[in-house]
């Protein structure tokens, strides 16, 4: 028996939520790709995470079109395909060859042989009256399995006791959403939406609680490394955000906070009398 209507008022309070963070967050990857085309180079950047949202997106509209009466869910994920399309074109556009076809590979794969095969199945070999029942449930395993990708930013965490490439705004507003699509799935009575931001308030939180555990003060200055061993180290530390990066792009995609500190790094690096850089 259903404990809410589907018509009560807090659910399109919480879906007209839900839209607006998931639209933030959406959004928040847009200074990487800012940066793509400024540099003409997608600079290391993975794209798998921008294929694995595309196809999530898809999906949820998929499920939203077969449940209907889900207009919030098939508003956000239909701007989310659109802007995850644009994400992946960029990359395809300024990506080496070899990244460039491992990137198609990934989006023909997924996007299409695996949504195809999802959509031919459901449509043609399960009857009407289960078509939610099925959908849902591949939606809400791919979801839960997406949610392992943050394990990866936090072991790195752990690791190297500093947060300081898994920014805080991120997890905040991934928690926010979570609640918003948890509580508009509870007033629906959609567990296939409530249960998967059950897994992700809680690993917005762990990243929110590790943040503040690992959190390091802000250094004054630059110290820019004058010999060719100390310039490699510094390199070789700098490929731990992009890492970082792709991790948490999936949930999805995005860091504003560390890139923002990249280029303020490179506009130190530029400019070092401006900047109050310092030379070891």
């Amino acid at each position: 028996m259903a404990f809410f209507s589907m018509e009560h008022p807090l659910a399109s309070a919480f879906g007209i939520l839900g839209n607006i963070i998931s639209f933030l967050v959406f959004l928040a990857p847009m200074p990487t790709f800012l940066r793509v085309y400024r540099k003409k180079s997608t600079e290391g950047f993975s794209s798998v995470p921008y294929v694995v949202a595309l196809f999530s997106c898809t999906l949820w509209i998929f499920y939203a079109l077969v449940k209907t009466n889900s207009s919030p869910l098939l508003t956000i994920n239909a701007f989310g395909c659109a802007i995850e399309s644009v994400y992946i074109l960029l990359y395809l556009v300024y990506a080496p060859r070899p990244a460039r076809l491992r990137a198609l590979a990934s989006f023909l794969l997924l996007n299409v042989a695996a949504f195809s095969l999802i959509a031919a199945v459901t449509l043609v070999l399960v009857a009407e009256a289960q078509r939610v029942k099925v959908l849902g449930s591949i939606c809400l395993a791919f979801s839960m399995a997406v949610f392992v990708a943050p394990m990866s930013v936090i072991f790195v965490v752990i690791r190297t006791k500093s947060a300081e490439f898994m920014p805080f705004s991120l997890s905040f507003f991934l928690t926010l959403s979570a609640v918003a699509w948890f509580f508009y799935g509870l007033f629906t009575n959609d567990l296939y939406v409530t249960l998967p931001n059950v897994g992700g308030f809680f690993f917005g939180c762990v990243q929110m609680v590790l943040y503040c555990c690992y959190r390091k003060p802000r250094p004054a200055s630059v110290v820019l490394p004058t010999t060719a061993a100390a310039l490699a180290a510094e390199s070789a530390e700098m490929e731990l955000p992009l890492a970082a990066l792709d991790a948490a792009a999936v949930l999805p995609e995005c860091a504003v906070p560390v890139l923002a500190e990249l280029q303020k790094l490179e506009e130190a690096v530029g400019s070092p009398r401006k900047g109050g850089v310092k030379a070891i």
